[in-house]
């Protein structure tokens, strides 16, 4: 027996951590794979656009989506296989990501901890390819477990078929809207093998007597809350831009007119930058436009001050993407999801 009820109009503005006032033709909520499998094959909804939100922490809404909008609440954490130095987990797409940080840290299970206090649902991770403190969700993601939208079928993607890079996937290009995720399977280590370099973190550590998982990830959920604005308090999507990576040669250029430019080696001839201080640096830290500003702790988030409408906020970010290109020559690209006109 499926208990799932479509509903008409719906108001998107709880399941957007920006808090834009839109509204979905249909809407759903499926907390199964048989329930998900009947709503996408429906002869009535079948023919529709689909969108499949999560904890909504990522999107930004410009308009109405005249579609069905998908909630995917399938839950369950449940160990699937272990080797003397692995663990391998199976975790339901509607699961809340923080809360399987957690899981992974009370059972002493290594690897995931540096994601901590990432807003979201675990179904996104794998399509965004989550990440923080130089950790991301391909450094743990064994497969994901996905059903096709147009035919219902169930199909699991390696790690390396899910074409994983820098906050993207395979999932936000070729097949884009074409398949759902339903299960992400993750191996963990069983040995410690703790990741310190990125940021701060391992001054903040000075302050514990001894490295473990639960300092680590207390000590980043501190430093976030110091940094990033709670939803509820200053509506928003967290980091709006991902952090640019240039070329060895113009980081060169900009490292002598710029000398104390944030930087992180990712491969011998590419480097990233710390899209905040460059924002930071073009004076957008703090700054407002009527409804909607940046935040004043970090000018990497953007922030829904009153009522403002996706559009207005897509266009606050074009400004602030123009300053940065006139300054650096450098284009900021969004982390975030677009969804409308």
């Amino acid at each position: 027996m499926n208990y799932y009820k479509i509903i008409e109009n719906k108001n998107l503005k709880k399941y957007n951590t920006f808090n834009i006032n839109v509204k979905a033709r249909f809407f759903v909520s499926a907390g199964t794979l048989p329930e998900l499998k009947e709503i996408i094959l429906s002869q009535k909804y079948n023919k529709l656009p689909v969108f499949i939100i999560g904890g909504g922490s990522n999107l930004l809404f410009t308009s109405d989506f005249n579609g069905l909008v998908i909630e995917v609440s399938i839950k369950n954490i449940q160990k699937y296989k272990e080797t003397q130095t692995e663990i391998y987990l199976k975790v339901g797409a509607g699961e809340n990501w923080d809360d399987f940080i957690d899981f992974c840290v009370k059972n002493n299970y290594y690897g995931a901890e540096n994601m901590s206090y990432i807003p979201g649902r675990v179904g996104a991770s794998p399509v965004q390819n989550v990440g923080a403190y130089g950790v991301e969700a391909k450094d743990i993601i064994h497969k994901v477990e996905t059903i096709e939208i147009a035919t219902g079928n169930v199909k699991i993607f390696s790690n390396k078929e899910c074409k994983f890079a820098y906050r993207d996937s395979i999932f936000k290009n070729e097949f884009k809207n074409k398949y759902i995720v339903i299960n992400v399977y993750f191996r963990l280590s069983k040995i410690p093998d703790f990741k310190l370099e990125y940021g701060n973190l391992k001054n903040y550590l000075k302050k514990f007597s001894e490295i473990n998982l639960e300092n680590i990830r207390n000590s980043i959920i501190e430093i976030r809350k110091s940094k990033l604005p709670l939803p509820e308090d200053f509506p928003s999507a967290g980091s709006f831009f991902k952090n640019p990576i240039i070329r060895l040669g113009i980081f060169i250029k900009l490292k002598e007119k710029y000398p104390n430019l944030v930087s992180y080696f990712v491969s011998e001839e590419n480097i990233k930058l710390a899209a905040g201080q460059l924002i930071d640096m073009c004076g957008w830290k703090g700054k407002r436009i009527k409804n909607v500003g940046t935040y004043q702790k970090q000018a990497l988030v953007i922030v829904n001050y009153s009522e403002a409408t996706g559009k207005e906020i897509l266009e606050f970010a074009g400004k602030i993407q123009k300053a940065v290109e006139q300054k650096f020559g450098i284009n900021l690209d969004m982390e975030l999801t677009i969804v409308g006109e």
